[in-house]
């Protein structure tokens, strides 16, 4: 029985491409990067976290119905991925003070978005403007902490998933574009831990979030925005001068 090759009439040094016309490599090719980008994507999904496995995304370091971030024991970094493109991240980092070393400050960083993954390795988050928090925090001084919306893209050049030979689970490493390294995370769930991936806090365009916090333990009682519709306070009024009248009437 005959069964044809590609080999057929060709030296068999000859690559394996160079038997298509132009427009057929090019088309194989833009699927082979398609196809490694989403196998690429596929390693991503889950919950990362730093080595003191403290800080993790989900409702434990952010809480959308009181609009407060919940500090964490230890420092360090979390990361999430979905496998429907959606992403959310936790930062907790000390901030060194060089005139009182005895008096570190913090900061905590929450975020949620969308990411797109590139042919080429590169990695975009794209987060949800409105719904980024920042908490910066001083305890020396009176007023020890500020509270602010936060919303920053993060572009990485590349990354890898692999087994980390010392803890044997899988890691996750972040290349910057700068070409430095985010700290090694490694899986800690898997479907991942996160917050619904809709907006969580919106607000009037333009109108801008930020607060004094005056103790440290007030850093967590952060004020909601009013989102009051002003006609709601006009029918209030009109109510109470209504209930003045008839008082006025009966006594």
């Amino acid at each position: 029985m005959f069964i044809p090759t590609l080999n057929k009439g060709r030296p068999s040094n000859t690559p394996f491409l160079s038997i298509f016309p132009l427009s057929t490599k090019m088309f194989l090719i833009w699927g082979l990067l398609i196809s490694a980008a989403l196998a690429n994507a596929n390693d991503l999904v889950g919950t990362w976290t730093t080595k003191s496995r403290d800080v993790l995304t989900g409702p434990g370091f952010y809480d959308p119905l009181n609009d407060k971030l919940l500090e964490p024991n230890l420092t360090g970094i979390s990361y999430s991925f979905d496998d429907d493109g959606n992403y959310e991240s936790a930062y907790y980092r000390a901030i060194s003070n060089p005139v009182d070393p005895s008096c570190p400050g913090g900061i905590m960083q929450w975020q949620h978005g969308s990411y797109t993954l590139f042919g080429n390795g590169t990695l975009v988050l794209t987060p949800i403007a409105v719904d980024g928090r920042q908490l910066l925090s001083d305890p020396c001084r009176q007023q020890s902490g500020q509270y602010t919306r936060y919303n920053t893209t993060e572009e990485f050049r590349e990354f890898s998933v692999y087994i980390d030979k010392f803890n044997h689970i899988k890691r996750l490493d972040l290349t910057r574009f700068d070409g430095s390294l985010v700290h090694p995370m490694f899986l800690a769930y898997q479907p991942p831990k996160m917050l619904p991936t809709t907006t969580l806090n919106p607000m009037p365009t333009g109108h801008k979030k930020k607060r004094e916090l005056s103790s440290k333990s007030e850093l967590h009682l952060i004020a909601r925005e009013q989102l009051v519709n002003p006609d709601r306070w006009w029918w209030l009024g009109v109510l109470m001068t209504s209930l003045g009248g008839i008082a006025f009437f009966c006594s």
